[in-house]
């Protein structure tokens, strides 16, 4: 839950949102009105579609939430490994996810600039986005989802009506910061990729890489146990 989040966290956390908006901006545009990390979307896409008869588009929108799902998969894998006795590395399961999905979604950009990768493209970002999810876990189970938000608004809601009840609750604002960065994400994604198209993939990989060199920074200045 975003409550039990440090500041830190807080911060890396919209961070990582801010970036997942921006991409889903991108891949909404380009695909035409589908969506690379909301899956929730892409499901009620695949319905209307298969009720209105379009099979392409049915077939679009379940490879994107398969896609999606392996990303989740693949970052659970990776992330469930434990360190060996004397494993002193600084590559913790939080790094591993955000880079994770920083490779991933460099493979992506990288195909967009090959006319004949293209199709591959869609479905490498939606991996990247699934992966990033396992970036916040407790007990094995995704604690922050940071690439949709209609369990944030919910969240922020119940949280605000507290406050209206005269408890003295603050957490909303969490919540709210995190729907906030998604928004202004997909609103720059799609600006960019209305001005250059697809290389506007890049600006997606700076910013998740750049969410993913901070904790990388923070993990080195701190002293190494063991």
């Amino acid at each position: 839950m975003a409550t039990a989040l440090t500041r830190g966290q807080l911060a890396l956390a919209c961070g990582i949102t801010c970036a997942a908006g921006f991409v889903d901006g991108i891949g909404f545009i380009h695909l035409g009105g589908y969506f690379v990390s909301f899956m929730s979307g892409n499901s009620t896409r695949a319905g209307a579609d298969l009720a209105e008869g379009d099979l392409l588009g049915w077939g679009k929108a379940l490879g994107l939430v398969a896609a999606f799902v392996f990303g989740v998969i693949l970052a659970a894998l990776a992330t469930s490994k434990t360190r060996a006795p004397g494993d002193h590395s600084r590559l913790t399961p939080q790094l591993r996810a955000v880079w994770l999905s920083v490779g991933i979604l460099t493979l992506a950009a990288l195909c967009g600039t090959v006319e004949a990768l293209d199709l591959a493209v869609a479905p490498l970002i939606a991996a990247s986005m699934g992966a990033v999810n396992s970036t916040f876990t407790r007990g094995g189970e995704v604690s922050v989802g940071l690439t949709y938000m209609t369990g944030a608004l919910v969240k922020a809601g119940q949280l605000f009506a507290a406050r209206l009840r005269g408890v003295p609750e603050t957490g909303w604002l969490r919540y709210a910061a995190l729907w906030t960065a998604i928004a202004l994400g997909s609103a720059a994604g799609a600006l960019a990729y209305l001005g250059v198209g697809l290389p506007a993939l890049w600006g997606g990989v700076i910013l998740l890489g750049g969410c993913g060199l901070v904790v990388w920074m923070r993990r080195r200045g701190q002293p190494m146990m063991g």
